[in-house]
């Protein structure tokens, strides 16, 4: 895909650097000032200067969403004060009565907003194998309104056809909304491949120092945009200017970062891939991978991510990540620092056993965030741990 083309016609690494940011007219300053203000000086009633309040509108958060845009290849950008608040936002878009089609293995805390929360409001959600596009045709129904994904999925890995999942979203009249988190825009742009929005966790990748929380949605659509900004506005999950200071500090450095990640987790997933104590990987980049040509035609590289089962038992699995030194014990990803997890008891401790057995979310699936660490370090330590853990 050639990322040359886009708002400003630079390629990406040049708008992660530049991009929604020009210096400071007043003094000078390089980098977008934290603009931290809670109202703004009106010339008259109802006259202001293009901010009157900041949960409406801040200057540091308009460079942003304007970075995030062209990062995504997209007009219009909204940030968040978290990830979950940018999903939030989309489902505030549903009405009584509407469907959604959604994939099997979806994050966990999706899910719990799925079921927890937009249920009770009498939506309703399938939970269907997005790695085929006719499972997801037949889902539909006369009332769906919503086709909500992810690829690379979280935490299997699984690959969706964007281009034919959207397809299929726009000839049911619905939306097609993607969790782009994994991939980040360095990787994957949806809005090339059809999505009408793109959601993103600005708390991993694109924030990239497990600092702050944050959350953005990116579209090409004003109509569309102006219905997100309505309910950005009057929900009020806004950003601080301080965590978006971070953020775009964050995505300066994002393609030089994704390169490293890529490069280190495809020689772990070669590595666990021949691994006699090792079950199974879960990696797009490894070409049994059975969504790795589709991966290669809409990804530019594999990502930081993988997963990856035991020829063992819970308890085997449960101790190999407690072993670990290089990589840490925790929730999320996408930081500098590599970490490592148990999904079922953490990240998708919201969803019932039985529905994430069935998906294929085994208790003794351990998840990894590939971080920029000398990778021969990072293999030493996964090796230790798995000798620890099986012997």
């Amino acid at each position: 895909m050639d990322d040359s083309e886009g708002p400003t016609e630079k390629r990406i690494e040049t708008r992660a650097v530049h991009a929604g940011q020009t210096p400071d007219d007043e003094t000078g300053a390089l980098m977008t000032p934290i603009h931290a203000n809670s109202t703004y000086v009106q010339d008259a009633p109802g006259e202001h200067r293009g901010y009157e309040y900041s949960r409406t509108g801040n200057p540091t958060r308009t460079d942003l969403e304007a970075n995030l845009a062209s990062l995504e290849g997209g007009a219009y950008g909204r940030a968040f004060s978290s990830g979950m608040g940018a999903i939030n936002t989309v489902l505030n878009l549903l009405e009584s009565g509407d469907h959604v089609v959604t994939g099997e293995d979806v994050y966990g805390g999706t899910h719990r907003i799925f079921t927890q929360v937009y249920e009770e409001y009498d939506i309703d959600f399938s939970f269907v194998d997005m790695t085929d596009l006719s499972e997801i045709e037949d889902a539909f129904e006369e009332d769906t309104e919503l086709l909500w994904l992810e690829t690379p999925t979280n935490p299997l890995m699984s690959v969706v056809d964007i281009a034919g999942a959207s397809e299929i979203a726009h000839a049911h009249d619905a939306l097609c909304a993607i969790d782009n988190t994994f991939a980040t825009p360095y990787l994957q742009r949806p809005l090339e491949l059809g999505a009408d929005v793109v959601c993103h966790s600005l708390t991993k990748y694109l924030g990239g120092h497990s600092d702050v929380v944050a959350g953005a949605l990116v579209t090409d659509d004003e109509e569309l945009d102006d219905r997100l900004g309505f309910y950005q506005n009057s929900v009020g999950a806004t950003p601080g200017p301080f965590d978006c200071f971070l953020v775009l500090r964050g995505t300066k450095t994002l393609p030089v970062r994704m390169d490293r990640h890529c490069e280190n987790a495809r020689k772990i997933a070669s590595w666990l891939d021949e691994h006699d104590a090792v079950e199974r990987v879960y990696y797009p980049g490894l070409e049994s991978h059975p969504g790795h040509e589709i991966a290669a035609t809409q990804m530019d590289d594999f990502g930081g991510m993988l997963s990856f089962e035991l020829d063992g038992s819970l308890e085997q699995a449960s101790m190999l990540v407690t072993e670990t030194e290089v990589f840490t014990l925790a929730e999320s990803l996408g930081g500098v620092e590599s970490l490592i997890e148990q999904p079922a008891p953490m990240t998708h401790a919201a969803i019932p056993k039985e529905e994430r057995i069935a998906a294929g979310l085994t208790d003794s699936l351990i998840r990894v965030s590939v971080g920029l660490e000398n990778v021969e370090d990072q293999i030493a330590d996964l090796e230790q741990a798995i000798d620890t853990a099986v012997n």
